[in-house]
């Protein structure tokens, strides 16, 4: 878990890195909070730009999987900050191996709920061709 968060941190601190040095040679003096304003907002807008396609495309097929999707993400921030609300007050342990057993908890049970919905979709197709 520490070494992933390291890693997610890396990759941010490098992205602000490299804008603040471009922002240095351009003479634009940016402040630390310019900074955040312009680090999130590439990586939002790239977030966005991938998630809304990738959203227009699901949807012509399932709003179940655009649920499935949205639902994973907050699940996975809410796994990620009881883990890191572990590692700060010492109740349980802070450990990746937790996050992933957390979430394949939900795939299990969504896999599931997809179960009992094909039977129930295949059960009202046969019934109502039996009835025409």
């Amino acid at each position: 878990m520490k070494d992933f968060i390291l890693l997610l941190a890396e990759i941010i601190n490098t992205l602000h890195d490299l804008i603040f040095a471009i922002s240095n040679r351009a003479g634009w003096n940016l402040t630390d909070k310019d900074l955040h304003l312009w680090v999130f907002g590439i990586v939002g807008i790239l977030a966005f730009i991938v998630v809304n396609v990738v959203f227009k495309y699901l949807a012509q097929f399932s709003i179940t999987a655009i649920s499935f999707i949205y639902t994973f993400t907050v699940l996975v921030v809410i796994v990620f900050a009881i883990e890191i609300q572990q590692k700060l007050t010492g109740r349980g342990n802070m450990e990746f191996h937790d996050a992933v057993i957390s979430l394949w908890g939900f795939i299990l049970f969504f896999a599931g709920y997809l179960a009992i919905k094909g039977i129930y979709n295949l059960m009202k197709k046969f019934f109502y061709k039996k009835k025409h």
